[in-house]
């Protein structure tokens, strides 16, 4: 048998490796080569939660109202009120409930005028001196206090509790002699303690959820654009089609929303003009990786949620479940449409573009599992 030369060989070898590359590229260019990438990846990448991350969630009582900085002294107050209200709500008593409106009223006030006489000293100007650095100067990392502030059983916080307790209960309620006043003051109270009364009402319910119910719809930014104009900033096809999907989930569910990315207050913006609030806005995190870990947080500053509903693009949604429980919390997923549809089988530009984000999130997954998020700050 004769002998081929190696030059026709070679060209033999080019022909085949080009063939096999152009039938890649029309594969690319297909719906086929996106779905393949999307069922490999829900396959394969691992959402289990993390059992040592989840304690951070584990109080399961988020809420959105509240806009108090966790761990401070008007925040261990209000747990404070709270605490005694639902006694008081168990008691029956309507005039213990505007009694203890008009205490836990005076112990702001304090509170506030304390804070306030120590934000005047601390702005009065210093001789100024060589000063060294001292263990009190070293700011301790958030991520490893965060659930120390949380915990009321800790040494500071229950001190603090303990007080606040005693004054909501023994604090004597100022007796206002104008009898308009009065009256005023009772409306203002009556008033506020029916909010109160609601909002532990609600509290209430979401703590006696199982932990495998949602407690919170997470979207993430997909992105900005300039509006036709070339000024105005606007939300990209990307995140507008994650709002429309949210505001489908939201009429069904009526959970509190959360907005993940830089790109949140204009997320918050938009819904707001369809007639959807959005209280709970993590507007610091630059990529993937930081929206899941800021937004737990978040999470767990506003009363902890192990489990939510998690909205974002099928390719995306993979990487993002993963690295949600790493943090602790369960994700359901709940697909937003890309900005174009694949067609029916045909190849197509709009087809290639959603093999090109298979591509990338495939790609970004495998970067993560082996060495690791980059560029993943540790807080906001």
């Amino acid at each position: 048998m004769k002998k081929q030369h190696w030059m026709v060989k070679t060209v033999r070898r080019i022909a085949v490796l080009f063939v096999f590359l152009a039938a890649l590229m029309v594969f690319w260019y297909t719906p086929f080569y996106s779905n393949l990438m999307v069922r490999l990846l829900n396959t394969f990448v691992p959402v289990e939660v993390n059992q040592l991350a989840a304690q951070s969630q584990q109080n399961a009582a988020l809420s959105d109202s509240e806009n108090l900085e966790p761990g401070s002294k008007l925040w261990i107050a209000r747990q404070a009120y709270l605490k005694l209200m639902e006694q008081e709500i168990n008691s029956q008593d309507a005039q213990g409930l505007t009694t203890l409106q008009l205490r836990y009223k005076a112990l702001q006030e304090q509170i506030n005028d304390k804070q306030k006489e120590k934000q005047e000293n601390e702005d009065k100007p210093l001789i100024p001196l060589v000063m060294e650095q001292t263990a009190s100067d070293v700011q301790p990392d958030e991520s490893a206090t965060v659930k120390a502030l949380l915990d009321l059983n800790s040494e500071n916080n229950k001190a603090l509790m303990d007080q606040y307790l005693k004054f909501l209960k023994t604090h004597p309620v100022e007796v206002v002699k104008d009898e308009m006043q009065d009256i005023q003051n009772e409306q203002l109270a009556s008033s506020q303690v029916q909010e109160d009364i609601a909002n532990i009402q609600s509290q209430t319910n979401v703590k006696n959820k199982s932990t495998n119910q949602p407690y919170a719809i997470v979207v993430l930014g997909g992105g900005l654009t300039l509006d036709k104009n070339q000024k105005d900033i606007i939300v990209n096809a990307y995140t507008r089609v994650r709002l429309e999907k949210t505001i489908e989930v939201e009429k069904k569910t009526k959970l509190p929303i959360v907005l993940s990315g830089v790109e949140s207050p204009y997320m918050q913006a938009w819904l707001k003009q369809r007639g959807v609030d959005a209280n709970l806005l993590e507007n610091r995190s630059m990529n993937t990786c930081e929206n899941t870990r800021f937004s737990s947080l978040l999470l767990q500053k506003k009363g902890g949620a192990p489990t939510v509903l998690l909205i974002t693009d099928r390719y995306h949604m993979p990487r993002t479940r993963r690295l949600f429980a790493l943090n602790g919390i369960e994700t359901i997923p709940i697909e937003a449409a890309m900005p174009t549809p694949l067609t029916e089988w045909q190849p197509s530009q709009q087809n290639y573009n959603h093999s090109r984000r298979a591509n990338y999130e495939t790609l970004a997954t495998i970067r993560d599992v082996l060495f690791g998020s980059s560029g993943c700050r540790e807080v906001p």
